[in-house]
């Protein structure tokens, strides 16, 4: 996918949400340790790579997502991280996704030139049941970050953040279930609660995917693959709140206009997709043809 970013690799587990971690799963399916971390080689940079004309290959405006094999504030990646900060200070033109289970180690490891946080950073925590919410997000409203959001998953408790919102100052939440080995469901009554409070604040809620187990009206229903974001759109729960005013710059400070941003391309099939409102859009692979 074009817009990751895994700058290192392995993890270790620290919450619930960890239980069935679909990277320890994926690294298994190759004969690897999840727990091993590492710092890639080719991968290291990849928000700094270009073509043979010299233009990157991320480009302008595009949302990169940060450490998904990972996490980006793992103590054994402390070493490496203000490598990785340099780079997304760097590319101020480009959005960074940076996600954690571990907000309590941030304060310690921003940046010295952080302030009171980059236009180009979206700063998330997991929020996998009410238990993490209720650890993880007053953290996360004491953080100087100029964006912040929520993401559950993998969503395997109800959860509320009604009392979190009127602090204004989360501007998404994401929600998907849980995938691969011992998939924990996750309830449609959960889902349309978080989304019900997010309406009534209008904060963007994004329901991503049902994940492989999803419960409705008492039914569970067994979902693979594909359709767990085509049946997540298809519920309607999404909404699109206030949107997110991201002042990108270029490399000299000024701010770049509207017309010079990246604009996704979505294909046929990304028209029914649940990920669509977050997603970079189609890289025009050829895969979907």
């Amino acid at each position: 996918m074009h817009d990751i970013w895994n700058p290192w690799h392995g993890c270790k587990k620290c919450s619930e949400g960890c239980q069935n971690c679909y990277m320890y799963y994926l690294d298994s399916l190759r004969d690897k340790d999840g727990s091993e971390i590492y710092r890639t080689k080719a991968g290291f940079k990849y928000p700094l790579s270009k073509y043979r004309d010299g233009t990157y290959k991320v480009k302008s405006g595009e949302m990169i997502r940060v450490c998904m094999t990972s996490d980006f504030f793992l103590e054994e990646a402390d070493s490496w991280r203000d490598e990785a900060w340099a780079i997304i200070k760097q590319r101020s033109d480009v959005k960074f996704f940076l996600l954690t289970k571990r907000p309590e180690r941030v304060a310690d490891h921003l940046p010295w030139n952080w302030g009171d946080g980059w236009e180009n950073v979206m700063f998330n925590v997991t929020c996998e049941n009410q238990h993490r919410a209720d650890e993880r997000i007053p953290i996360l409203l004491d953080l100087p970050f100029k964006h912040k959001g929520i993401m559950c998953a993998p969503f395997i408790g109800s959860v509320s953040i009604g009392k979190y919102l009127p602090s204004g100052q989360i501007e998404q939440v994401l929600c998907d279930g849980e995938n691969y080995g011992g998939a924990r469901p996750c309830y449609y009554e959960w889902v349309k609660s978080l989304r019900d409070e997010c309406v009534e604040y209008n904060v963007t809620f994004v329901f991503c995917g049902t994940g492989r187990r999803l419960v409705k009206d008492g039914k569970l229903y067994k979902l693979e693959g594909g359709v767990q974001t085509e049946q997540a759109y298809k519920s309607g729960l999404s909404y699109q709140g206030k949107s997110i005013d991201f002042k990108l710059t270029d490399a000299w400070g000024y701010p770049i206009a509207a017309d010079d941003l990246y604009v996704p391309y979505f294909g046929e099939r990304c028209q029914s997709c649940g990920m669509r409102m977050i997603c970079n859009g189609c890289s025009r692979c050829g895969k979907c043809l």
